[in-house]
């Protein structure tokens, strides 16, 4: 039994998962040009450039050390 290769746009696709306060499942976007998205930036440049790192990267519209 073989199995099915998912591709790591999928695996690893936009957002985070987290619980709210009232237990509601809730998704935080990857939005571009945020403070948010540049600090993700200059944190994932130094990172190896693992199939994760590079969609999370593209995700987030990472140029270098900035989101755009």
């Amino acid at each position: 039994m073989s199995k099915k290769k998912v591709p790591a746009s999928k695996k690893y696709k936009d957002g985070t998962n987290y619980k709210d306060g009232a237990g509601k499942t809730r998704t935080r976007g990857s939005y571009p040009g945020t403070k948010r998205g540049d600090a993700y930036c200059a944190r994932s440049s130094g990172q190896k450039k693992t199939a994760k790192v590079r969609v999370r990267r593209k995700a987030w519209g990472c140029v270098g050390k900035k989101s755009k």
